[in-house]
């Protein structure tokens, strides 16, 4: 049974702190495999600073590309929208009935929101939550801090964010190093955040 953690968002760019965290997730937990689930774009909430979603996967295509053990993934694509997290989990558990077990991989700060997810109660049931660390205001719920399925992994805390790197590449500062070389380079061919 291959245990794949599902590590979702928008990677408007995915940088150097998204691969850190998901190859932590890969080499220090029991996860055979890393997928980023690249979240596509809401027509019901068309943003200017959202990339075209073949962009975004373009971008997560070539920042995993000489990881093994990390994949780009579009399979939220296909699906209706709005989407939610649990129709997501019965479409891959749907699509890889056999061989595969799939969790979720979240930062603290969305644990402490998990209570407001749409079904969450059915993903507990059948999926296992990797937490890592966050700074972030708020705190978790009681019935999430002991929890069988959750598990807590010692990641680096990253405070990098897309929407800082997104922000300043406009204002003319140099964002590269936070990129994978890769990102980077198409990112600046494309001429993208401009």
């Amino acid at each position: 049974m291959k245990k794949v953690g599902l590590y979702f968002g928008t990677f408007n760019p995915i940088h150097i702190g998204h691969l850190v965290i998901a190859n932590h997730m890969v080499e220090f937990s029991d996860l055979d495999e890393v997928w980023f689930v690249v979240t596509p774009q809401s027509p019901f909430k068309v943003k200017k600073t959202l990339l075209d979603n073949h962009h975004r996967y373009e971008m997560v295509y070539e920042a995993t590309r000489e990881y093994p053990k990390l994949s780009p993934s579009k399979i939220e694509f296909d699906l209706p929208q709005p989407n939610y997290t649990v129709n997501t989990l019965v479409h891959l558990s749907e699509k890889y009935p056999t061989g595969f077990s799939f969790s979720l991989i979240m930062g603290e700060d969305n644990l402490k929101g998990l209570h407001k997810w749409k079904n969450y109660e059915t993903i507990l049931e059948n999926h296992n939550i990797y937490v890592y660390p966050r700074i972030s205001d708020g705190s978790i719920e009681k019935q999430f801090i002991q929890h069988e399925k959750i598990h807590r992994v010692n990641a680096p805390i990253m405070e990098i964010s897309s929407t800082f790197i997104r922000k300043e590449h406009k204002n003319g500062k140099n964002i590269k190093p936070m990129l994978p070389p890769e990102v980077w380079t198409y990112l600046d061919e494309m001429n993208f955040y401009r």
